[in-house]
């Protein structure tokens, strides 16, 4: 069956390529239409009170998301015709400032002191206003830029709801230059490790499409997060490039013995489906590791990467064959020799020291352990982005004019009795750094006829039987004083509403602490898991997946405890993806490197001979394919201002290097000292050898 697919799709490589080009048009379509989510906190589990509280936000309240608009140095008559213009922009449910309260004529020296406190600080005042849609939908995002558009240079428009807005604009703005550069880094590093100067751009034209398809596929997903966009296409291309290299490695092989192109193309396909099927299953693995997050971005990251090797592994299979067929002639009149290390004095080295080698493969658990559980992690998800971001401006405002770090939501139900509710209240702001608590038991008397108070009023506060309240606190979010606040806020709520959910920026990153620690185990366990399973089915073995999975999780742990030598804080989601991304993206050259030392010892050569072959065999392919990843994710790691993005990147870039490092030095030295775990009756002619030579030497 998979010879005649093969003979068929060599027969005709203008056709098969005619309907890729075809195909790939409706992909990016499908690319386009797919819809961009920039808020991570979205992707917190929907059980959680912190996510139904944002639900409630949204419905009934039409509050789901909410700005803080600083206006500095301006006249009261001018923030009250900047409110009412502000209610006017589509997009925006209400704004609240002093006028709703007790009117613009009220001076301000005459008004409460709580009232005071909350919106007025020196010479700035702040009014709240609320929006109709989520903080991350387009149109929140609109109606955040129009805002900003009415307001001079005077006014800050503070709140998460803008850190996102302005997040979207920065990435949007990077992207075209994340791939560029990925393109053009990757480019060099084949042209420097492969014989022809075309052959790179041919694998990258393969590459690309698969990146398209797989982007357009997305549609069905409904959107992705902002980070699965920005890493998607340069990790895809990083960990599907040396599928194409054994394709083409392999036709040129059967070009040697087939007289006809197209009988030994198909003969290359055939062979490279079933080796690439099985090696493929590994990075697979490691990326639906990541579906198994609690949180779901891992869900988001995992299946779109899982989908883009499936798709990279077809394409190369269905696409790539054609494409070789009819530049054939134009790559062979274009080759160079390339500029690859020799290494067969390195390995001749390791093989003779292998012992000594393996005691420091051991030893170097030791550091790169501690260092690994010793490495400081992020979760504030403004911590990252540029300080002269507006949204960072008017939240660091926000904070020093009017002391709130943070920003808490409860919504209850709103037939707490009067007395009981101002007790809640006063225990609430007596909770340590609670600054101030805009609830409506708090401003409006309940010796007030409830028909006096105005609808607009009563509408911002309550509705379907439910209120909100709003905590402001003056402890930054992603700490621990504002852990231990949140915890203590919500005891006292559930006494006296055991429904009531508390939400929020602090709330909700609070969550995503919890979960994302037991995230990193679970994920990590599994794709170790995973891995050990497949490896162990490939080779029919124990002791070779142990001894595989041991040497790639050196390199995790290098990689991770390097942040914490060099006194690098990397962000919560890094430590979780790259565990699963760089076992499954790089193991890879730990099975060909032992696959071909294997299959030197079936031959019947002794174990250092056979080490040396396979090192020799390996080392080209782990070379460029380690270099391709490292130049495909290390530019987006350098340029990029999204420190969330450019740390998981240049983790990635790093991590690539440091397992090609385990593989070239201290995988060889393991195989030959663990031979007789892994392969006991294989290797044996090691003593035979040197008797036959010294025997013959005499003759």
């Amino acid at each position: 069956m998979l010879d005649k697919i093969a003979e068929k799709l060599t027969k005709r490589p203008k056709a098969v390529l005619a309907a890729a080009l075809a195909l790939l048009v409706v992909c990016g379509i499908g690319a386009i239409a797919t819809g961009i989510n920039y808020d991570i906190l979205t992707y917190l589990p929907p059980d959680l009170d912190s996510s139904k509280g944002e639900r409630l936000l949204e419905d009934p309240f039409k509050m789901a998301a909410t700005t803080m608009l600083i206006v500095e140095d301006m006249p009261p008559e001018y923030t009250a015709d900047l409110v009412r213009r502000v209610e006017e922009v589509p997009g925006v449910s209400s704004a609240l400032w002093i006028s709703d309260l007790m009117g613009v004529q009220v001076p301000r020296e005459m008004l409460p002191e709580d009232l005071r406190d909350i919106f007025f600080s020196g010479d700035a005042t702040m009014m709240i206003v609320r929006y109709e849609m989520p903080g991350a939908s387009q149109e929140t995002m609109k109606a955040i830029d129009q805002v900003r558009k009415i307001c001079n240079q005077r006014c800050f428009l503070a709140g998460f709801s803008t850190v996102i807005k302005d997040t979207k604009d920065l990435v949007d703005k990077e992207l075209p230059g994340y791939i560029g550069l990925a393109v053009v880094l990757s480019l060099i590093a084949m042209s420097v490790t492969m014989e022809s100067w075309l052959l790179p751009l041919v694998f990258m034209a393969s590459i690309g499409m698969a990146i398209v398809y797989n982007f357009g596929t997305n549609i069905f997903l409904g959107e992705i997060s902002y980070i699965t966009q920005a890493i998607a296409a340069v990790l895809q291309l990083g960990v599907t490039m040396d599928y194409s290299i054994f394709l083409y490695h392999r036709y040129v092989e059967e070009r040697k013995t087939h007289g006809d192109k197209q009988q030994a193309m198909a003969v290359a396909i055939k062979a490279a489906f079933t080796s690439l099927s099985s090696s493929s299953m590994t990075t697979i693995a490691g990326f639906l590791a990541l579906c198994f997050m609690r949180l779901l971005l891992g869900r988001d990251i995992g299946i779109v990467m899982a989908k883009g090797v499936v798709l990279g592994v077809a394409t190369v299979i269905i696409v790539l064959p054609s494409m070789l067929l009819l530049f054939d002639d134009k790559i062979s009149a274009h080759t160079h020799r390339t500029f690859l290390p020799d290494m067969s004095r390195v390995n001749n080295f390791i093989i003779r020291h292998h012992k000594g080698f393996t005691v420091a493969f051991l030893l170097l658990f030791i550091p790169a352990l501690y260092a690994q559980n010793h490495a400081q992690i992020y979760y504030k998800l403004d911590e990252g982005l540029p300080r002269d971001m507006p949204a960072i401006i008017a939240t660091n405002k926000l904070k020093d004019q009017f002391n709130m770090a943070s920003s808490h939501f409860v919504v209850m139900s709103d037939d707490i009795p009067y007395r009981d509710s101002v007790g809640m209240l006063d225990r609430i702001e007596a909770v340590s750094g609670v600054e101030s608590v805009i609830a409506y038991d708090k401003f409006i008397s309940n010796k007030i006829p409830e028909f006096f108070i105005p609808d607009g009023i009563k509408n911002i506060v309550k509705s379907d039987g439910k209120q909100i309240m709003m905590i402001n606190s003056g402890y930054e979010t992603a700490t621990d004083k504002v852990g231990r606040q949140i915890e203590e806020i919500n005891s006292i709520i559930k006494e006296y509403d055991s429904e009531a959910c508390m939400t929020g920026e602090a709330v909700l990153t609070k969550d995503l602490i919890e979960i994302a620690d037991r995230d990193f185990k679970v994920t990590n366990y599994i794709s170790v898991a995973a891995i050990l399973v497949i490896i162990g089915l490939t080779f029919r073995s124990v002791t070779v997946p142990a001894v595989l999975v041991a040497a790639i999780e050196l390199a995790i742990f290098i990689n991770q405890g390097a942040s914490y030598f060099v006194g690098e804080i990397v962000p919560f989601i890094a430590p979780t993806v790259i565990g699963c991304v760089q076992l499954g993206a790089t193991v890879d050259y730990a099975i060909l490197m032992t696959t071909r030392f294997k299959e030197e010892l079936d031959k019947g050569l002794d174990v250092n001979s056979a080490m040396m072959a396979a090192a020799s065999a390996a080392d080209p392919s782990v070379i460029t394919s380690a270099l391709v990843l490292f130049c495909a994710t290390l530019g987006v790691g350098i340029v990029s201002e999204v420190e969330i993005i450019g740390s998981l990147c240049m983790m990635l870039a790093r991590g690539s290097i440091i397992s090609a490092l385990c593989i070239l030095f201290l995988l060889p030295a393991i195989l030959v000292t663990c031979r007789p775990l892994l392969f006991p009756d294989k290797g044996h002619r090691k003593g035979k050898a040197k008797a036959e030579t010294k025997e013959t030497a005499n003759i």
